[in-house]
């Protein structure tokens, strides 16, 4: 069965960076686009960044230039690189697989204390 499994998450100082890692089991990765979505209490989950097989990124437009996906299909790893973090940023990031997406993982909590 798919498993999208995160870690990487914490409490960190405005300012500081944290670096999210999303393991995945029970698909072909490299044919999958990923995804980093969040979501802050009492707020909608929102798309953070995109990633196809292709590389192509896609991110939300206030976190561009503090936030950067990657991927390693050798892995089966998907990251998101967090810099300058700023209390606002404070969510459950969630992992996920595909455009719609069709398949998340639990979630890793990140606190970014001002």
């Amino acid at each position: 069965q798919v498993q999208l499994v995160e870690s990487g998450g914490g409490l960190v100082q405005a300012g500081g960076s944290l670096r999210l890692s999303c393991v995945a089991s029970g698909i072909i990765f490299s044919d999958n686009v990923m995804g980093w979505y969040r979501q802050a209490p009492g707020q909608r989950r929102e798309l953070v960044a995109r990633i196809t097989r292709s590389y192509n990124t896609n991110y939300a437009d206030s976190l561009k230039g503090r936030f950067t996906i990657s991927r390693d299909n050798a892995k089966n790893t998907v990251y998101l690189q967090m810099n300058s973090l700023k209390p606002e940023d404070t969510a459950v990031y969630y992992c996920a697989k595909g455009w719609g997406p069709d398949y998340w993982g639990q979630g890793t909590q990140v606190t970014v204390s001002s």
